[in-house]
């Protein structure tokens, strides 16, 4: 689950974590109340959207006067940004954070994840702050800094002095830089997130370090640990055949294609979005069911498939150990029956029960394409999706 920024940095400061002083800001009024309140002489208006890239896209800027918060305000708020990260239909704004004004001397790159290799919390920090890592990553690897985290040991000097080494930061810094990370650290931990980036962190002209930006994701299994972290879900953010999806404990992914998946089992699940691109068409979804489904939760799983306008054939691959075929049958044959079918649709089925959820599929009057295994039934939905256009 990710949160905006303006929630991150409060999730900071309660850990201690150095942060510009800020005000969200739901309304014009609210953004230009929220500049008089905090005193000037310079604001930052930033629109608050989960995405990177606000900057280059005209969702945040520095203004003088008030007069100029008013101005930027009216023209972020309600406007659709679009970012790299947003994909070409962007995200509309919805929300601005009202932000005190820093003095900025230098900006660098910091970020907290889980790295699987070493089953520990790895930091990350560049020089390149304000850029993006990717591509600092890309073209200039040898500026980013990896250091990994015993859980035991929690952070350590030897962890600020790398870090220090790695930015650059002289004896001053080096001792704020010392808190900072064990904050950082603990905040990361304790509330169970899954990916913390500062970018950047900068040093300001009176030399402080202050985090002037966060981007925050939480593991979403751990949620229910953390019930006033739940409380921060902004689910206009989020796809609504994604957050269907969740009531189910569907593992679901909107794509931008237009073949409809529904698979048992996330390795199955991928090779099937693979062998549609290989012969020449593309998800529109990654669906994992899971391997204990009802049918009840087969046929929310269909219905959701269904919902997406740009799906024009729809792919069912069950490949049935814990998962039956008959259930997976009758849930689909279920929800059939209640929303229709308007696409084309290929089933293949394979393993416990198979017989008999073919025969329940082959009984119901479905107009449905039986496929033999996991090639025929690529090439069959991909076929039928060309000649329905």
């Amino acid at each position: 689950m990710n949160i905006h920024e303006y929630q991150a940095k409060t999730v900071l400061r309660d850990f201690g974590v150095p942060v510009p002083r800020g005000i969200p800001a739901f309304s014009v009024d609210e953004a230009v109340k929220a500049a008089q309140d905090m005193g000037g002489p310079v604001w930052v208006v930033k629109a608050q959207i989960h995405a990177g890239g606000r900057g280059k896209a005209g969702g945040v800027k520095v203004v003088k006067s008030i007069d100029d918060v008013r101005k930027e305000s009216q023209r972020i708020l309600g406007s659709t940004l679009v970012t790299h990260q947003t994909g070409p239909q962007g995200k509309e704004v919805r929300r601005l954070y009202i932000e005190e004004g820093s003095a900025i001397d230098k900006e660098f790159y910091l970020s907290m994840l889980v790295d699987r290799e070493s089953s520990r919390v790895a930091i990350v920090v560049s020089t390149e702050g304000g850029m993006n890592i990717e591509e600092v990553a890309h073209d200039t690897p040898e500026k980013i800094t990896t250091i990994t985290v015993d859980p035991v040991a929690n952070i350590c000097p030897h962890h600020v002095r790398r870090v220090s080494k790695a930015l650059g930061l002289d004896a001053d810094l080096q001792k704020q830089m010392s808190p900072l990370l064990t904050n950082l650290y603990k905040a990361f931990v304790d509330t169970d997130m899954a990916l913390l980036e500062i970018n950047p962190l900068v040093v300001t002209k009176d030399k402080k370090l202050i985090c002037l930006d966060a981007k925050v994701g939480f593991d979403s299994n751990a949620l229910f640990l953390h019930p006033k972290i739940a409380e921060l879900r902004d689910e206009t953010e989020e796809d609504e055949k994604e957050i269907e999806a969740s009531k189910f404990d569907l593992n679901y992914i909107a794509l931008d294609g237009s073949i409809g998946c529904m698979v048992n089992g996330a390795g199955l699940a991928m090779a099937t979005m693979d062998i549609i691109k290989l012969y020449g068409s593309s998800p529109a979804n990654f669906l994992d069911v899971g391997g204990g489904a009802t049918k009840e939760k087969v046929a929310a799983a269909f219905k959701i498939i269904t919902s997406d306008p740009k799906v024009k054939g729809i792919l069912v691959n069950i490949f049935g150990g814990i998962m039956r075929c008959d259930v997976i049958a009758e849930g689909v044959v279920a929800a059939v029956k209640e929303v229709g079918l308007k696409v084309p649709l290929v089933v293949r089925l394979e393993g416990t029960n198979v017989e008999l959820g073919k025969k329940i599929i082959k009984e119901s009057g479905l107009n449905v394409l039986p496929a033999d295994d996991l090639d025929d039934a690529a090439q069959k939905v991909v076929k039928a999706v060309k000649e329905a256009a």
